[in-house]
C-alpha cells in the first residue's frame, strides 16, 4: 500500500499559512488597542476600543481552531506516514 502524500501535505501547508496570516492579521489589529481604561470620559475612543476588543475575540477564537486542527492533522499525517513505512519496509532508515 503506497499513498501519495502530497494532497495531505499541500492541506497542512495552506493550513499553516492561514495560521500565520490569522496571527499577523491580530498583530496588526492589536495596534490599534488601546490599554488604557476610559471610564470617566465617554468618547469616541471607548466605541473603537470594544470593536477592536470584539474582532480580537473573533481572530482568537478562528486562530485557536485552526491551530488545533493544523496540529491533529499534521500529527495523523506523521502517524499515517510511519504506518504506511511499517507495512512497506521503507521509510527513513531504508
Amino acid at each position: 500500500m503506497n499513498l501519495n502524500f502530497a494532497p495531505f501535505i499541500v492541506l497542512e501547508t495552506l493550513l499553516v499559512l492561514s495560521v500565520a496570516a490569522l496571527f499577523i492579521w491580530r498583530k496588526m489589529v492589536s495596534r490599534d488597542e488601546d490599554d488604557n481604561l476610559h471610564v470617566l470620559h465617554q468618547t469616541s475612543a471607548v466605541a473603537q476600543q470594544e470593536f477592536v476588543s470584539h474582532k480580537l475575540d473573533i481572530i482568537d477564537k478562528w486562530g485557536k481552531i485552526l491551530t488545533v486542527v493544523t496540529v491533529v492533522l499534521g500529527l495523523v499525517i506523521g502517524a499515517v506516514y510511519v504506518y504506511n513505512s511499517f507495512l512497506t519496509g521503507t521509510g527513513i532508515g531504508s
